[in-house]
């Protein structure tokens, strides 16, 4: 088969899209022919390299794909010949104390494919039985292949770990991600009223079209000041942050009393000031998630397959294209996901 992969971390000109060994599916895997596949800033990270993560190599990245189930192994039940099918990355033990109590995604082994193991960016994966989620026939692949770990991220942030009531106030910084245009389209569901930023005009647009009911353009504004004065002094409830240093200072200082960062990721790095002395004096919370469990990634997966949640497109390429598709994660541009589409399956 023929997949993306690199030998060594480093800048885009790693990747390489070229013949790789078919897989072999063990007893509790699926073999997916895959249609799509999507990028996450996770991509990025993995294929710069990460501290204390040992990747073996060639690896492949990709932690979201869709395809058609070509086989199975002997002890799948779930799964038959041309079920269609997505991943779901989030991998657990199964034994620990908290799989034990039902929430897999604290997991003290929790990886994820594409980060910690082999992803699913080729022609072909084989994914363990467990991290397949049906995807009705009538869903295009480009959204079932870039909807699950975005928004299982999300949901799970927003609405468990968060605790999200509606009627709150909340802003979603970088609306215009994977994660971002998620949690805007989450937040408006849950009744909140939704305070969103991102980079250009054009990104503010979108960011409406998926529920936002105020604006901030971040280049231009400092979204702490503005939302001071949309808020009436008040500030958010919430603050959906997942840019990190670059941005967590003004993150704690739009946030009413009370309030509460929740975040999953820190793409401009990892270690910004604490700021204590405004989270104990305004009573503050700062909240972590990953991922979700599996009752959870089902739950906001429906709403996606039934329309009420849509994974916005901003470019479909070929895999042999992925150099650019990292590209576009890298330099922010456009709105929503990146797909890419195995070139024999690429019109």
């Amino acid at each position: 088969m023929k997949a993306v992969q690199f030998t060594e971390h480093g800048d885009r000109d790693v990747i390489e899209y070229g013949e790789f060994s078919d897989p072999d599916p063990g007893p509790d895997e699926v073999l997916v022919d895959v249609k799509a596949g999507a990028l996450n800033h996770l991509d990025i990270w993995t294929r710069k390299g990460m501290p204390g993560i040992d990747l073996e190599m060639p690896h492949i990245p990709g932690s979201d794909a869709a395809g058609v189930v070509e086989a199975v192994g002997e002890k799948v039940t779930r799964f038959e010949e041309g079920d269609h099918v997505a991943v779901s990355a989030g991998v657990w033990c199964g034994q620990c104390e908290f799989c034990r109590d039902g929430d897999v995604a604290r997991c003290v082994r929790f990886h994820i494919i594409g980060e910690h193991v082999r992803g699913v960016h080729a022609e072909k994966a084989a994914v363990p039985e467990r991290n397949l989620v049906s995807v009705p026939d009538h869903v295009d692949w480009e959204i079932a292949g870039s909807a699950s770990l975005v928004f299982q991220t999300a949901w799970r942030m927003l609405l468990d770990r968060g605790e999200l009531q509606a009627g709150e106030k909340v802003l979603v910084l970088g609306a215009s991600g994977g994660v971002g245009h998620a949690a805007v389209q989450i937040a408006d569901y849950a009744g909140a009223e939704v305070y969103a930023t991102a980079s250009s005009e054009e990104k503010l647009g979108y960011a409406k079209e998926c529920g936002a009911d105020h604006v901030i353009n971040y280049e231009e504004e400092d979204f702490a000041s503005e939302i001071r004065e949309l808020t009436g002094k008040r500030g958010v409830d919430m603050v959906v942050d997942h840019v990190g240093e670059a941005t967590y200072p003004d993150s704690l200082k739009s946030l009413a009393k009370g309030g509460r960062i929740v975040t999953c990721g820190a793409t401009t790095g990892g270690n910004p000031g604490a700021g204590l002395n405004r989270i104990f004096w305004n009573q503050l919370s700062v909240i972590g998630s990953t991922m979700a469990t599996p009752g959870q990634v089902d739950d906001v997966l429906e709403l996606v397959w039934d329309g009420t949640f849509e994974p916005r497109i901003r470019e479909t390429l070929p895999m042999s294209e992925a150099e650019r598709a990292h590209e576009m994660i890298e330099n922010r541009e456009g709105f929503g996901k990146v797909v890419v589409i195995p070139d024999s399956e690429y019109e």
